[in-house]
């Protein structure tokens, strides 16, 4: 089982402070838990790796799918083919930052490669920050966790203006209105931006001015519209892509035309579609990192359980778990069912005493940078799940 240490409750005055007060409003009652997962030295060494290497197969497999023209098999709308392959090709258009999701890695079980969130991840605050502070809160040495997620973020932010000399360090962010967790996730990005040396603005991607001949702009307060040479966006490209095909044809001008830098880039769509698992397989067959997959219905071929997920689903929506006879065990639906799957082997999760399971989160930038769990009474991680922290127990 996996051990655990209890912890002070953070005060809700650190949320006030921070403006951070999602994580302390009934939408977000029990999210956050005073239990911190206790994790050895090699275990955090083997999260570490782990990320790492599966970045490096990623560029990989990404290379192989466009080489191969396997974007409409990734199932990619058409409209975005040619700002991944421009974006790919220019180096300048740095992936900030992306979050892999682990099955394993605790309680002896082996770390297993569930999916690549490259292009929106979220909970950063509770990764980089919240956790930390609790080890603050509860005297326990900072070192005691797997956790340089801001920093890392700050030096992605510096190689970003490194890479792009000729253009004026100011950035603008934008969320869709209406979601202030992600509102707090960009409220931790501006800070390291500012942190690396960037002027940083705010606008609701409704607010924000695209011109095809000019480039990216925000409101100004006089009236006067202001140029932003990079622009993140905490928006799925595919939601771009399908609800604002216009946009998506002017960004992809944008690029052409070398006017802004958008983040994350559109080439991290070939990690984020969950079809790049099958050609990861094929690419890496019997790594102990990865579980097969394809896209077809295993029934017949394999002889054990798996997962079938569509290939952009969000928080555990359209996944269902199915026995080895295909027949489903677990389900959860959602608004992606249109959408094609791919038929994933089924890896244990680490369960604690109280039987519930634990998904390990090692975000990436530049580097595996930090650790967090999701935790849930079901196998299917879901947006309902909790956040909990980790403490790397000592002498362990």
């Amino acid at each position: 089982m996996i051990p655990k240490q209890q912890t002070a409750q953070l005060p809700n005055s650190v949320f006030t402070e921070l403006g951070w007060d999602y994580f302390i409003s009934e939408e977000a009652q029990d999210y956050l838990t005073t239990d911190m997962v206790k994790i050895t030295a090699a275990e955090r060494e083997a999260y570490y790796a782990a990320g790492n290497r599966l970045y490096e197969m990623f560029v990989q497999a990404g290379e192989y799918a466009l080489r191969h023209k396997l974007l409409d098999k990734l199932g990619i709308p058409a409209n975005l083919h040619e700002i991944i392959r421009l974006s790919w090709e220019d180096d300048r258009q740095l992936h900030l930052f992306g979050r892999f999701d682990f099955a394993g890695g605790i309680d002896r079980l082996p770390i297993k490669l569930i999916e690549f969130n490259a292009d929106t991840p979220t909970s950063l605050p509770e990764t980089a920050l919240i956790q930390w502070a609790q080890l603050k809160a509860n005297n326990i040495p900072d070192e005691a966790q797997f956790n340089f997620v801001f920093e890392a973020l700050t030096d992605n932010f510096k190689r970003l203006k490194t890479l792009n000399p000729d253009r004026e360090a100011a950035i603008l962010f934008s969320t869709l209105r209406g979601a202030p967790e992600d509102d707090n996730n960009v409220s931790l990005l501006r800070e390291a931006a500012r942190e690396a040396g960037f002027e940083t603005e705010f606008a609701y991607i409704d607010e924000v001015i695209f011109s095809e001949s000019t480039g990216i702009f925000a409101p100004g307060v006089d009236g006067e519209p202001l140029n932003f040479p990079f622009w993140f966006k905490l928006v799925p490209w595919e939601y771009i892509a399908l609800d604002e095909p216009q946009l998506c044809r002017m960004l992809t001008q944008i690029v052409r035309d070398d006017l802004a830098v958008v983040l994350n880039p559109a080439y991290t769509m070939l990690f984020q579609s969950k079809g790049i698992l099958k050609y990861l397989w094929d690419l890496f067959p019997d790594d102990p990192l990865l579980l097969e997959a394809t896209l077809e219905e295993p029934v017949g071929r394999m002889h054990f359980p798996f997962v079938q997920k569509v290939f952009f689903g969000r928080e555990g929506s359209n996944v269902s778990i199915h026995d080895g006879e295909g027949v489903p065990v677990e389900v959860r639906l959602g608004e992606y069912g249109d959408q094609r799957s791919v038929y994933q082997a089924l890896a244990e999760l680490a369960r604690d005493a109280e039987g519930q399971y634990y998904q390990a989160g090692v975000f990436f930038a530049y580097e595996a940078c930090g650790l967090g769990f999701r935790r849930s009474p079901q196998r299917i991680i879901d947006n309902g799940a909790q956040f909990v922290g980790h403490v790397v127990a000592e002498g362990e």
